[in-house]
C-alpha cells in the first residue's frame, strides 16, 4: 500500500501547472508488446497493448485528467499519438516524433493529458516508424459531464468500430518498401475491430438505439459505411454535435471519426455490418454481424451494397454535414453562440499537395517540401534554442509549384490569430488532411482551382467544426481556424504512406509572452534525446 502511494503521489507530480486538481484523474497502465494475429486468416506479428489487438478503450469525461504510463516492450523506439485530442497549451503530449522523444526499448513514458472542454469520438495509434500497419491502434470516446444537455436521450449502448484497411505483410516489410523508394501495394483487405469477414459481432435488443462510433483507423483507403436494413442518424463528429440527418451509407475518410445512432427496428435475426473501400477498383470489402438478442435466425442473402467511385455523391454528402448550432458542446453554452463566419482572417495559407520523384525515390510533399525528421525533436529543439535543427520559413506559406526538395519544414504563425486554409488538390485520389492540437470549421470544397471568389460559396453559419478533413480529387477545401493552442502541431495527410515519405509538416503557434497562461512548461518526466540529451527540463 505504501509503495502504491508513493506511485500515486509522484504520477501527479508529473501533472503540469494549469490542471484543475478538482477534474478527476483516470490512470492507465499499457505495456505494449508483440504477438501473434491473424486479422485476414495469416499469421503475422501485431503491436498488442495489455495483449489486446485493437488496444484498450480510453473512456472519459470532458476535463478528465488521463494518465496513461506506456511501456515499451518492443526491440525499438515507439510512440503513441491521439488523433484528435485538441491538448490545450501542451504540445508537449502529443505524441509525434516532432514534438516527442520516442520510447526507447525497455523504457517507459507517462503522458498527462487532459480532455479540457472535450467531447466526441476519436482515436490513438502508434505515430513512428510505420508501426500503424502492425496494430496498437485503439478508439477514445469523451462523454459530457453529468448536467451538460446532449441532444438526444441516452443510447441503450455504445459501441466503437475501429476499420480500415490491412496489410498481410509485416510492417517492417512495408517500410522496407518505402524506404526503397516505392509505394505500398493494394491493400490485402478490411478490418472491423481487428477482425476479418464476420469476425466481429455486435449484439442489440429489439426496439433499443445504439451509438455507434466510427473511425477509419486505415493506412490509405476512404471507406464507406453501412448496417444492412438499418438507417444511421448522425449525431456527432470529432467532437462537434451535428444536425441528425439520416443515411443509409457513410462515407468516412482516412483518420475520421462518426457517431451514429441506430435503432434496432427490423424483425430479430443477424444483419451485415459492411465496410467497403470507396474510389478503388477492386473494391475490398469485410462485415461483421448485428446480432438481435435471442433471435436464432442468421444472415439472409447477400451484404448490401455501396457507393464505390463515385465522388459526386461524396461531396453531396459531406456538404450536407452541418453543426447542430442549438446543442451543447462541452459546455452548456450552445455551439451556434461562436459566430465563425463574423470574423476577419488574417492569412490566406494554401497547401497544395504532389507526389515528385526526389534522388530517383517517390516522396510525397506539401507546397513542394517534402518533409524529413530532424535527430532532435522540433519541440525540444525550439524549448532549448538548439540552432540548425530547424528554419522558420522552411515551408511556403502557398504553392510554388517548383521541382520537390527535402526540408525539415516549419511554418511560423502568430498565437490569436485567426487563419484560412485552403488545401488544394491536383491529383487523381482523395487527400485526407489532420491538423493536430486543433478543431476547425470545414467552409466549403468543391471541384476545379480554389480562387478569391470561392468564397462566395462559403458556409458562414453552420459548417461543422472537426480535426480531419477530405480533399476530393482535383478539387479544394478551405477551412477556418483560429490559432489559439500555443506549440508545435503536426499538419499532415493522413494517407499513412504520404505522411511518412513527406507528406506532413509542423505548425509553429507563437506566443512571444512565454507565459504559462499560454503555454504549460515542459514535462519534469520528458524524455529527451539528439541534441537536447543531458539539458535539464526545469523551466527555463
Amino acid at each position: 500500500m505504501r509503495d502504491l502511494c508513493f506511485f500515486t503521489i509522484f504520477i501527479l507530480g508529473l501533472l503540469l501547472p494549469g490542471v484543475h486538481g478538482e477534474d478527476p484523474y483516470r490512470f492507465y497502465t499499457w505495456k505494449v508488446t508483440y504477438g501473434d494475429i491473424y486479422p485476414l486468416g495469416v499469421k503475422q506479428q501485431g503491436i498488442l497493448i495489455n495483449g489486446q489487438f485493437p488496444g484498450p478503450q480510453i473512456d472519459a469525461v470532458t476535463n478528465d485528467n488521463l494518465i496513461i504510463s506506456v511501456y515499451n516492450y518492443l526491440r525499438e523506439p515507439f510512440l503513441i499519438s491521439w488523433s484528435g485530442l485538441q491538448q490545450r497549451r501542451n504540445s508537449w503530449q502529443d505524441g509525434m516524433y516532432g514534438t516527442n522523444c520516442p520510447i526507447p526499448p525497455g523504457r517507459n513514458m507517462t503522458y498527462a493529458l487532459q480532455v479540457k472542454d472535450q467531447i466526441g469520438s476519436f482515436f490513438y495509434f502508434p505515430s513512428l516508424a510505420f508501426h500503424k500497419a502492425a496494430g496498437g491502434f485503439g478508439g477514445i470516446r469523451i462523454l459530457s459531464r453529468p448536467r451538460i444537455p446532449v441532444p438526444f436521450p441516452a443510447p441503450s449502448g455504445d459501441f466503437t468500430v475501429l476499420a480500415g484497411d490491412w496489410f498481410k505483410r509485416d510492417h517492417a516489410v512495408l517500410k522496407g518498401i518505402l524506404d526503397r523508394g516505392h509505394n505500398l501495394p493494394f491493400p490485402d483487405g478490411l478490418l472491423i475491430n481487428g477482425r476479418g469477414w464476420n469476425g466481429y459481432t455486435f449484439q442489440v435488443d429489439q426496439g433499443k438505439t445504439y451509438r455507434f462510433r466510427i473511425s477509419n483507423v486505415g493506412l490509405t483507403t476512404s471507406i464507406n459505411f453501412r448496417i444492412q436494413g438499418h438507417k444511421m442518424k448522425l449525431v456527432e463528429v470529432e467532437g462537434s454535435h451535428t444536425l441528425q440527418n439520416t443515411y443509409s451509407a457513410l462515407d468516412i475518410h482516412l483518420g475520421q471519426s462518426y457517431s451514429v445512432l441506430v435503432t434496432a427496428d427490423q424483425p430479430p435475426q443477424d444483419y451485415y455490418v459492411v465496410v467497403s473501400s470507396r474510389f478503388t477498383s477492386p473494391v475490398l470489402t469485410t462485415t461483421a454481424i448485428l446480432h438481435y438478442s435471442w433471435s436464432t435466425k442468421g444472415l439472409s442473402g447477400p451484404p448490401p451494397g455501396g457507393p464505390t467511385i463515385q465522388v459526386d455523391w461524396s461531396l453531396n454528402q459531406a456538404r450536407s454535414i452541418r453543426w447542430n448550432l442549438t446543442a451543447s458542446g462541452p459546455r452548456p453554452n450552445p455551439q451556434g453562440s461562436y459566430h465563425y463566419g463574423l470574423i476577419t482572417t488574417s492569412r490566406t495559407i494554401t497547401l497544395a499537395n504532389s507526389a515528385p520523384m526526389i534522388n530517383g525515390k517517390q516522396r510525397y510533399a506539401v507546397n513542394s517540401v517534402s518533409f524529413v525528421p530532424a535527430s532532435t525533436p522540433l519541440k525540444l529543439a525550439d524549448y532549448f534554442k538548439i540552432p540548425g535543427v530547424f528554419n522558420l520559413g522552411s515551408i511556403p506559406s502557398y504553392p510554388t509549384w517548383g521541382n520537390g526538395y527535402l526540408q525539415t519544414s516549419v511554418m511560423h504563425a502568430d498565437f490569436r490569430s485567426y487563419v484560412e486554409i485552403v488545401f488544394q488538390n491536383w491529383e487523381d485520389i482523395v487527400q485526407s488532411w489532420h491538423i493536430d492540437g486543433y478543431s476547425f470549421f470545414v467552409m466549403g470544397m468543391d471541384g476545379g482551382q480554389w480562387t478569391p471568389a470561392s468564397r462566395a460559396s462559403y458556409n458562414l453559419r453552420d459548417t461543422v467544426a472537426r480535426c480531419t478533413v477530405q480533399v476530393y480529387p482535383k478539387a479544394w477545401t478551405a477551412i477556418y481556424m483560429a490559432l489559439d493552442n500555443v506549440g508545435m502541431w503536426n499538419v499532415r495527410s493522413e494517407n499513412w504512406a504520404r505522411q511518412y515519405l513527406g507528406q506532413q509538416f509542423y505548425l509553429r503557434v507563437f506566443s512571444p509572452a512565454n507565459s504559462w497562461r499560454d503555454e504549460l512548461p515542459i514535462p519534469k518526466n520528458a524524455l529527451l534525446c539528439g541534441r537536447a540529451s543531458g539539458r535539464h527540463t526545469r523551466p527555463l
